[in-house]
């Protein structure tokens, strides 16, 4: 009787242990999903870009790239958190913008970043609105009178004067960029350069992907997989914002021109618009401690939210409710 009591409760016993045993393994034998983030501070001298009343973009996007990367920090330490830039200046020594892009994307992909995150600040086309001043006389001559009593008359009359007023930037918010659709081909052929492992990682005996069929579709999948989580990770970023009172614009892409940085990474990336330096309100909230802290913390929180999206395998979970406004 007691070998019986003791061969029904052994697997009993044993059961937790071999559970917690596997559990301990899947855990450990998990990759992270994210392993670095690329931080771009936009910009940098000689370009300082968008200038407000007393600040300029390439400041203010150093001084917010740096706060984000010191809050991820401290949420996910063992997180490799790098930056394209870390002083006033274009990154590497370059002076010219063009350059200093390409090298950014490059940067970000000799670095395998899981993630591209660039900062920006965002300006307004000036706007001129036309106001009546005054009013001048103007003489001018009309013909009267026919045959040998045809003769010019000068007559006066009253014409307003017209002035040209700078009208004040109004706009305010957030707006964060995704790669456009058309550019699909440049980022998918960034993206079949990308040479480290995971679950489409098939690679020629060089370590990087060849021009087989099998090749481009395991890349065209992949583009499409980081499509749906640059999605998903600006979505994330402009409803922290909206939750901090920010007005948000919402999630975009720019077809005409295109962003470099967002089709020639090849991994996840979105370019955050973070206000309007041409408002004097905006500016001021962008220059101060507490614009600062509110922007880099929201965007913390959003890729601690994207971390959880990337762990619970949600890929496609975002982009089918999620609104995308296309700028030609």
């Amino acid at each position: 009787m007691l070998k019986r009591v003791l061969v029904v409760i052994l697997p009993f016993c044993i059961l937790p242990v071999l559970s917690s045993f596997f559990t301990d393994t899947i855990h450990i034998n998990k990759k992270p999903t994210l392993k670095t983030i690329v931080i771009d501070a936009g910009h940098g001298l000689p370009n300082s870009n968008a200038e407000g009343v007393y600040s300029y973009e390439s400041a203010l996007t150093l001084a917010i790239g740096l706060k984000i990367g010191e809050r991820l920090k401290e949420v996910l330490p063992d997180c490799n958190i790098i930056y394209t830039r870390t002083d006033e200046n274009l990154p590497n020594g370059l002076k010219e913008i063009k350059a200093a892009n390409r090298w950014r994307a490059d940067f970000a992909n000799e670095n395998h970043g899981d993630l591209f995150i660039s900062i920006h600040v965002n300006d307004m086309e000036p706007r001129y609105q036309r106001k009546i001043e005054g009013y001048r006389n103007e003489t001018y001559t009309v013909t009267v009178g026919k045959g040998k009593k045809k003769k010019r008359v000068e007559k006066t009359r009253s014409v307003p004067v017209y002035k040209s007023y700078k009208m004040p930037c109004d706009r305010s918010g957030t707006e964060t960029y995704i790669w456009a659709v058309n550019k699909y081909d440049q980022k998918q052929n960034a993206v079949g350069l990308r040479n480290d492992d995971d679950q489409f990682g098939e690679h020629d005996s060089a370590g990087n992907y060849s021009e087989s069929a099998d090749a481009k579709i395991l890349a065209s999948l992949r583009t499409k997989k980081y499509f749906d989580q640059s999605l998903a990770i600006a979505t994330f970023v402009e409803d922290e914002f909206k939750k901090v009172g920010r007005n948000s614009y919402g999630v975009k892409q720019r077809n005409s021109q295109g962003i470099w940085v967002l089709q020639a990474t090849n991994m996840p990336s979105i370019l955050v618009e973070t206000g309007f330096i041409c408002n004097p309100e905006e500016e001021d909230y962008l220059n101060s401690e507490k614009g600062q802290n509110e922007l880099s913390y929201a965007i913390m929180r959003a890729v601690l939210r994207y971390k959880q999206f990337l762990d619970t395998g949600g890929q496609n979970t975002v982009s089918e409710n999620t609104p995308i406004t296309t700028e030609n």
